[in-house]
């Protein structure tokens, strides 16, 4: 039988998962820290109830967060989305023109990924926020694993005509 984890040792192993993943839900940096938070909050008040031989703490945490965006557009009603970006500071090094550039395509990207289903956006969220394997997806939204690949494969062929549209990715 698997030890069942500390919650301070859950914390510190996902606390960057969680929070990015939710960051590519939720546009607002403010909003995606509550959502965090009540992630975290949930997960300590039902921590007891975690039992590891129903399945890795991954997975667990990983639905609570879902759960909690979700109640997150549910009760706000909100639909934004963030960019592919890895990080979500700036380097030291940028300039505010470079910050400007680099605005401008987010919201660019932002206007794409809004033109997408949620299904969609929830998948591409867990593939490049999470760096989540189609089989891993596919547990978490019951679909196949084959079926997540396309997914993946048609909403990044969808997103890359929109950023063509704006001009992005062509090559001179």
């Amino acid at each position: 039988m698997a030890q069942q984890p500390d919650f301070a040792s859950l914390y510190d192993a996902f606390f960057p998962r969680i929070y990015s993943y939710i960051r590519y839900r939720v546009s607002d940096p403010a909003a995606a820290e509550d959502v965090t938070s009540a992630v975290f909050e949930k997960a300590l008040d039902k921590f007891e109830s975690y039992k590891s031989e129903k399945g890795p703490v991954e997975a667990w945490i990983f639905a609570v967060a879902r759960n909690a965006v979700s109640d997150h557009f549910r009760r706000r009603k909100l639909w934004a989305w963030l960019p592919w970006a890895e990080g979500f500071e700036p380097a030291e090094e940028e300039t505010p023109e470079s910050l400007l550039s680099r605005k401008e395509s987010d919201e660019d990207v932002l206007s794409a990924l809004a033109r997408l289903g949620e299904r969609e956006r929830d998948v591409l969220a867990m593939k490049f926020a999470w760096k989540m394997s189609n089989r891993d997806i596919a547990v978490q939204t019951g679909l196949s694993e084959s079926n997540v690949g396309v997914i993946v494969f048609r909403s990044m062929k969808r997103l890359r005509g929109e950023l063509e549209k704006r001009g992005y990715g062509r090559k001179s």
